[in-house]
This record gives structure tokens, C-alpha cells and sequence, in this order.
């Protein structure tokens, strides 16, 4: 849990590059062959589709044949279904192509744009991190230390549990697979102790929230949070709900089951299936509990109601859990970073509700179903480190939770982990490899064209008052913006790259240690900011990562290196693709600063109410507008659920924002710079592929399974609706492909924020 950045995803991954190589004569016939191939497929595209009027450009006019131009070209047109109506159906008519040649492979759960340039990263990651460097730096060797400690199958299956059996007696073990644990533990055994070493040693925050963020009134320090916990499963929906959820609840409990009967078997304990199954359906009984305790995200949406600020002294009085000393579990968890609490400690609780009904549930069960639950939440997430037999045992949990049939490739994992727990380390080694640093200024001067169209834009809108736009225009000026890399990391001669991770010490054939390694330096790491101030200039995310993020607390937008590229960004493809695809992210990021959430925070991301009452009361009406749009399209592959206009109403917001700005952006561009030559095979105005990239950035298709998931978890609308919604309600994209008003991507009715 703890707090997160609004971002671009989808859902779950002075500067020199590395010297350019020179092309071998082999390399430059195979580029050859590759552009020959690739005109072939816009000829045989061409001929294809010469049924349908509109699509194919004529000898008069200039056309752009480069090869930056006629990649892009196949792209589109492979991605798109000519015979489709873009009135009716624009995504269908922007990603038909690609939904028809893409099947998701059996590993995953949804397939997309964004997941195929994942892969393709994966798969440069892959090939840095196996290179051998005994002279490098000491960052670069401990990220392929711990990436061969995590390829090192064979000594992982030797060791199979014992590490996991180790694990546990760290914890106060594990009741349903522990002897007499009632006779020896019960007696000494503190919940507040348990819960303090499972967040600060291994970064596990079961029943109750506690993390260090920046305060939210004062952005500049670092505060204590108590907050609701996150659940076994991925929401309270599958706890209660019927269908796939009850699959997947059925697969949970049966999940639990087969891993406690394993770890008695490797303790030689009595085989006894029936006190097993008995203990694990009473610590399933508890996690309902729990979970109804939990207020449902939906209620969760404004900041300014969650943010209850007191002492840890007036916690304890507030919250009495059968005795549960406040400061003693804060105080444990803090002594791991040797920071000391009073209880004059400031805190700020987000989960008043759960908290106060958490007594009732820690009422009804024993301290050996206590500690069975913190047990099993430590267990289930080191899974995924352990032999195979142990990921078997899951396998039928995954399918119904993900609808996948098989697990990643090896190399894919543990490239993941690597990326997940090192990722300036690894971000280095990316963008040493692949990454054109002129990329840093180009997207920079996207951003200013794109931010200037924002604050102009504020001119239009008739709802909000001119005191309201004025501290509007103040806080998109003062965004801050990263973009790339953080350009230390390419700095041999800085240290500061290697001191990030000098408390990690990994071992080649100790994997799961390696794990647990990094848990405890991710929660000591954030922990220890406690008593320092904010630094504005840490990046919140690694280079090697295809997303964007906002960042309230911190009013700055990040474009990580993995983004910059194409359909996103290419210095070589037309700029109406540009602006339709990065030029979107930077707009959407923008638009963030000011959705429901964003718009709760000041130019220095401090949450402060800057708006009028007149301009904050028309912000809900205009926001309502799109709460009942979006909640009205209903998802066949989730079981006919309808989408959440509330839970995904800020992604939304700046989904519609940011196509508006970056389209406003490129016409500004345009009658700048003159009309760019049309592309090979596509006799589409350059309004039109801006449209026609925008949409083929989210080509993308999921399992009902996970459908089913995300449409509960996802602050995102699905793939598909991202593309409906915004174009629907843009009077500019009508306009582009001549759709008749009334038509379904020209409603009467059109939403608009910002």
C-alpha cells in the first residue's frame, strides 16, 4: 500500500551515452533487407485496401519516404481495420489490425502496445545484465550479482524450503505448521512486535499501514501515515462478490491449504489435513473480516477527507485495540532506522474508519490465527523465490486470478526483480545502451509547447472564475519536470549511484536472501527520511520503465527513458505522431496536477484549497459529467460490469486533457512550421494520424480473468474507453474524420474539465 503517483500505465513495470557503434557491412545489408521488407508490407497494405476510398494518397502530393516515415506508415497500417467505421467504432478502426494479429501469450494476463515495449526492454536488460563486468562500478556488479543469484535455478531447487523454513522462525513461525507453537510461543508472543519486524525487516504491511511519505500539508518534511492494509487477494471485491471472484476466493483458500500441508511435510510433522484446513479457513474467515472493514476505493478519492492529522498520544486514546500500544509498534518499526518516537509524534491517520472497527475482528480470533495470517501474507509474496514445486502449488491461484497458464520466462522474472529493486542501477546500464540523450531536449521543448497550450487553454473554459485561473496558470508554470534519466548515473566519477545501495549485500547462491536483502533496504530507505527534508530532485521511478507519473506532493511529471520511443517519440517520424503519442502522456501528466486529486495541491505540492467556492462547486459539475459517461460503458469480458466513473474519474480527467492540449499543441505547430509531407500508403490528414496514434497507443486486448480484476483495482478505464471516451467528447476529432453529429464518436452530449 502506502502512496502512490498518478500515472500513465496501463495497471503492474551533462550526460554522455555509451559511444556510438560503428555499422559492419553485415549489419547495414540487414537493415537494408529490414527497410525492403517493411515497404513491402506498405505495398501489400496498399493493395489490400484500396476498397475503401479514403485511406491512400495520390502521386500530387508530397510524401515523406524516409525510413523513419515508412516504418511508422507500416505501423499504423498494420495496426488499424480499414473496413471499420472510425464514426462508429475509432478503436476498432485504430486497432483492429493489431487485435486480430496479436493473441496474448499464455504468460500473461493482458497484451498490449505498452506490454510489447515492455518485452522488448526486458530483452535489452536481459542482454546488459549478463554481460560480465568484473571493472565496472560497484552498482552495475550487484545488480548482475543478484540477476545470477536469481537465474541460478539449480541451487534454488537443491535448497527448495529451507530458506523459507529459516524465514519463518524469524517471525515467530507459522501455528498450522509449527509443533506446539500455542505451549511455546503463545505466552511472549506481542502483535505489536510481529507487525513492527514484518514492516521494517522485510517490508510487509499486514493489518495496519505504517509508512513515512512527504506530508501533504507540508511538502517539504516527511511524516508518519497509519492507513487501512492491502489484502491477500487484489481487492475486497473477492471476499464477497460472485463469478470469477468466487473462483478466484475458492483458489485462495485451496492456495493457503496446499502450502501449510508442504511446509508441515518438510518438518516431519504428523500428516493432518484436517486441522490444516480448519486453521486456514478460520484465517480466510478473519481476511473477510478484515477486508470488510476496509472502506471501498471508490470512498477513498478525496484526499482532503482522508488526511486526519494528531499525536501518536491522541492515536492510542482514539484507537484502543484490546490493548494494542501504539508506540511500541511504531517505535519498533523506527528503531530498525534508530530514529526515536515520543508520543507528542505527529502522525496522519488515512484509515479512521478500518481502525475503528479493526478491534472487533482482533476480538474474535486467537493469537494463533493472528500470527497464521501475518504468517501466510509473508509467505505468499516469496512464493515466487522458492523451487518449482512451491510455484505449482499456485499455479491454479494464478489461473484464476490472472487466467494465465503458464509463468514467465525465467530470465524475465529475474530481470524484473532486478529492474524493481535496482532500478537507477539498472536505468544506468539501459541508457548507456540504447538511450539518444538529444532526446532529453526534444521532449523538453514538447513539454513548454504543451504547458503553454494548458494555461491558454484556461482562457476558454467558462466555468471557472479569473481568481481560481490565475493560481491555475501559477501551478502549471511552476511544474517541474524529469525527463529521461537522473544524470548521475552516467557520471563515473560520482559516487553517489554506488552509495544507493552499499547496505546491499548479495550472494550468488542465495537468491531468496537476495530478496529478502531488498526488502529490508526498500522499507530502512524509506523509513529513515523520517527527520530529513524532502529532496525535490530524487527521482521517483528508474529510467529502464515505459510509464509517465505525476507527482502532487512533489508538482513535477517524469518521462522516463523507456517511454521515449516509438509510437510515443521518435525524432524521426512526422511530429503529428509525436504529438499524438508523447505529446498526449506530457498533456495527460499536466492534466493530472488538476484532476480530483491533483487539484487538492498547491504550485509547491502542499494540499491547500486554492480555488473559490464558485470554481470548486462548477469542478464537480463539469467532473460529474464524466463520472456518468464513463460509468455508463458496460466491459463484456468483466461479466457485463460497468466501469467506475469515480474510481477512474482523475485518470479520465486527464486522459481528456491531455489529447485536447497536445492536439491544440500540434495545430500551434503546424502554423509554425507549415504542413508536414503525408505518409507512404495513408492518404490521412496530418489531424487524422495524430488522431489515429493517440488510439494505437492503447491497442491492446486482456483474459476475462483479469478483466474482471482490473475493472476493480485499475484507476485506468480499459484500453478501449480511453480511446471512446476522450475522442467523443472533442469537438476537434469529429471535425478531423467528418463525423456526423448524433453518430456514436459524435454524441450531442460532449464532458469536457480542462
Amino acid at each position: 500500500m502506502g502512496k502512490s503517483e498518478s500515472q500513465m500505465d496501463i495497471v503492474e513495470k551533462s550526460t554522455k551515452v555509451a559511444g556510438r557503434k560503428s555499422w559492419t557491412l553485415a549489419e547495414i545489408g540487414l537493415s537494408a533487407l529490414l527497410l525492403l521488407m517493411t515497404c513491402a508490407v506498405v505495398v501489400l497494405v496498399i493493395l489490400y485496401s484500396t476498397k475503401k476510398e479514403p485511406q491512400f494518397s495520390t502521386n500530387s502530393e508530397r510524401i515523406c519516404t524516409t525510413a523513419g516515415c515508412v516504418t511508422a506508415a507500416a505501423r499504423i497500417i498494420q495496426n488499424m481495420d480499414p473496413s471499420a467505421e472510425p464514426c462508429k467504432d475509432f478503436y476498432q478502426y485504430a486497432c483492429g489490425g493489431w487485435l486480430n494479429r496479436h493473441v496474448i501469450p499464455e504468460t500473461s494476463s493482458r497484451y498490449s502496445i505498452f506490454d510489447i515495449l515492455r518485452d522488448e526492454l526486458e530483452i535489452i536488460l536481459k542482454g546488459v545484465l549478463e554481460v560480465n563486468g568484473k571493472e565496472e562500478r560497484e552498482a552495475f556488479q550487484k545488480a548482475k550479482r543478484l540477476f545470477r543469484s536469481c537465474m541460478n535455478e539449480s541451487v534454488i531447487e537443491q535448497r527448495d524450503s529451507l530458506p523459507l523454513l529459516e524465514l519463518l522462525t524469524k517471525i515467530g513461525d507459522w501455528p498450522v505448521a509449527s509443533p506446539d507453537w500455542n505451549v511455546t510461543q503463545e505466552p511472549s508472543w506481542k502483535l505489536e512486535e510481529i507487525l513492527s519486524t514484518l514492516n521494517s525487516r522485510y517490508n510487509k504491511r499486514v493489518l495496519v499501514d505504517m509508512f513515512v511519505w512527504n506530508d501533504d500539508r507540508d511538502s517539504s518534511s516527511h511524516i508518519i501515515y497509519i492507513d487501512q492494509p492491502s489484502l491477500g487477494m487484489p481487492s475486497r471485491d473477492y471476499y464477497f462478490n460472485d463469478g470469477n471472484y468466487k473462483r478466484v476466493r475458492k483458489a485462495y483458500l485451496q492456495f493457503m491449504i496446499t502450502i501449510a500441508k508442504m511446509i508441515r511435510e518438510d518438518r516431519n510433522l504428523t500428516k493432518d489435513d484436517k486441522f490444516v484446513e480448519e486453521e486456514m479457513i478460520r484465517v480466510m474467515e478473519m481476511e473477510t473480516e478484515i477486508a470488510n472493514a476496509t472502506t471501498p476505493s471508490e470512498e477513498r478519492h478525496d484526499v482532503t477527507l482522508l488526511y486526519n492529522k494528531m499525536t501518536l498520544a491522541e492515536v492510542q486514546e482514539k484507537f484502543d485495540l484490546n490493548g494494542f500500544n501504539w508506540t511500541l509498534f511504531i517505535q519498533g518499526i523506527m528503531s530498525a532506522v534508530n530514529i526515536q518516537i515520543k508520543p507528542d509524534e505527529d502522525v496522519v491517520v488515512y484509515g479512521v474508519p478500518y481502525l475503528t472497527k479493526l478491534k472487533a475482528i482482533l476480538t474474535n480470533y486467537s493469537q494463533s490465527t493472528l500470527q497464521n495470517y501475518l504468517g501466510w501474507r509473508l509467505i505468499i509474496d516469496r512464493v515466487g523465490s522458492l523451487s518449482r514445486r512451491f510455484k505449482d502449488a499456485r499455479a491454479n491461484y494464478r489461473k484464476a486470478l490472472f487466467g494465465t497458464t503458464h509463468e514467465e520466462a525465467r530470465w524475465r522474472e529475474c530481470v524484473s526483480c532486478v529492474n524493481t529493486n535496482m532500478e537507477n542501477a539498472v536505468g544506468a546500464l539501459y541508457v548507456r545502451e540504447t538511450f539518444a540523450g538529444e532526446s532529453k531536449k526534444m521532449v523538453s521543448d514538447l513539454i513548454e509547447k504543451i504547458r503553454e497550450v494548458f494555461i491558454e487553454t484556461l482562457d476558454e473554459l467558462q466555468w471557472m472564475d479569473g481568481t481560481s485561473k490565475e493560481k491555475a496558470r501559477e501551478k502549471a508554470t511552476a511544474i517541474k519536470e524529469q525527463i529521461g534519466y537522473p544524470d548521475y548515473v552516467l557520471e563515473g566519477n560520482n559516487d553517489k549511484l554506488d552509495q544507493e545501495y552499499e547496505n546491499l549485500h548479495f550472494s550468488e547462491n542465495k537468491y531468496f536472501e537476495n530478496t529478502l536483502e531488498n526488502l529490508r533496504a526498500g522499507a530502512q530507505k524509506s523509513l529513515k527520511k523520517l527527520r530529513e527534508r524532502v529532496d525535490q530532485d530524487t527521482w521517483i521511478i528508474g529510467a529502464a520503465v515505459v510509464n509517465a507519473f505525476y507527482s502532487p506532493n512533489r508538482n513535477q511529471i517524469v518521462f522516463p527513458a523507456g517511454i521515449l520511443q516509438p509510437p510515443f517519440f521518435s525524432k524521426h517520424q512526422p511530429q503529428a505522431l509525436n504529438f499524438g503519442g508523447i505529446g498526449m502522456v506530457i498533456g495527460h501528466e499536466i492534466t493530472h496536477g488538476f484532476d480530483d486529486n491533483g487539484r487538492n495541491f498547491d504550485k509547491d505540492g502542499n494540499m491547500f484549497d486554492w480555488w473559490s467556492n464558485y470554481s470548486a462547486m462548477r469542478f464537480k459539475d463539469q467532473s460529474r459529467c464524466m463520472i456518468y459517461q464513463y460509468g455508463n460503458y458496460t466491459w463484456d469480458l468483466a461479466g457485463g460490469q460497468n466501469v467506475s466513473g469515480i474510481t477512474t474519474l482523475g485518470e479520465n480527467i486527464a486522459d481528456n486533457g491531455g489529447v485536447r492540449q497536445a492536439y491544440k499543441a500540434y495545430m500551434k505547430w503546424i502554423e509554425k512550421e507549415g504542413t508536414e509531407p503525408k505518409l507512404p500508403g495513408l492518404n490521412l490528414t496530418h489531424e487524422q494520424l495524430f488522431f489515429l496514434n493517440f488510439a494505437q497507443v492503447w491497442c491492446g486486448s486482456y483474459r476475462p480473468e483479469y478483466a474482471s480484476q482490473s475493472i476493480k483495482t485499475d484507476a485506468h478505464s480499459p484500453l478501449k474507453y480511453r480511446v471512446m471516451g476522450s475522442l467523443q467528447n472533442f469537438e476537434a476529432f469529429s471535425e478531423a474524420f467528418q463525423c456526423k453529429p448524433g453518430s456514436i464518436m459524435h454524441p450531442v452530449e460532449k464532458c469536457r474539465v480542462w
